[in-house]
């Protein structure tokens, strides 16, 4: 039993149904459930309590009449009994015209349609994204395409290699080459930063100097 050509169907019959309410719309889709937990069995029973709870029903006079008008409109087919441990019977009857059927099967062709194109693109875009380097060399061939040496490369590619291409051990690294590029950006950083170093020591001296000392 296909459940969405069924529903497709009887929403259908509901929509032209002057005597149906929302209280029967209700008691149908939980009467639906319950069959649909029991996969679609030809016969389930059902406990008013349960069913009561499941559609929203507070007034028990109402979840009687509108069972006896979904029974009598040929919704479903109910069966009451007074055995409180069985419960009462319920059998759903299967809708469904043949065009019915076909618009179903169309539509839900389309759906999966869009939804593989939807995946398609999903893959393409995640195949698109770099993946770990395969190798050394790898590393070493960006760098030196970036103008940087291998050694460079090497420390890189080991750094990373030992901590499980991770940031900071936690987080996966999705693109090995934007990090590389980072990299580079801090050991520039770095550089810079002992090159400055280095300046400020010339300048500094240890030896007292007299200044009243000829030249």
């Amino acid at each position: 039993m296909n459940y969405i050509i069924q529903l497709t169907a009887v929403f259908q019959l509901i929509m032209k149904d002057s005597r149906l309410n929302p209280t029967h719309v209700s008691l149908y889709m939980a009467l639906f459930q319950l069959w649909n937990i029991t996969r679609f069995a030809q016969v389930f029973y059902v406990n008013r309590q349960e069913v009561m709870q499941l559609s929203k029903i507070g007034s028990k006079s109402t979840y009687h009449r509108c069972l006896k008008d979904l029974n009598n409109w040929k919704y479903i087919e109910y069966l009451p009994s007074h055995n409180i441990y069985k419960g009462s019977e319920v059998r759903m009857p299967i809708f469904g015209t043949t065009s019915v059927q076909q618009q179903a099967n169309n539509e839900t062709t389309t759906e999966l349609v869009l939804v593989s194109n939807t995946n398609s693109i999903k893959q393409k875009e995640n195949n698109n994204k770099p993946k770990l380097p395969k190798s050394k060399i790898e590393v070493i061939d960006f760098f030196k395409s970036k103008k940087w040496p291998a050694l460079e490369a090497m420390k890189f590619f080991n750094h990373y290699q030992a901590i499980g291409w991770k940031h900071g051990g936690k987080i996966k690294i999705v693109d090995w080459m934007a990090s590389a590029s980072n990299w580079m950006i801090k050991a520039k950083e770095i550089e810079t930063l002992k090159e400055q170093s280095h300046f400020k020591d010339n300048l500094r001296t240890t030896k007292t100097k007299d200044y009243d000392e000829p030249l």
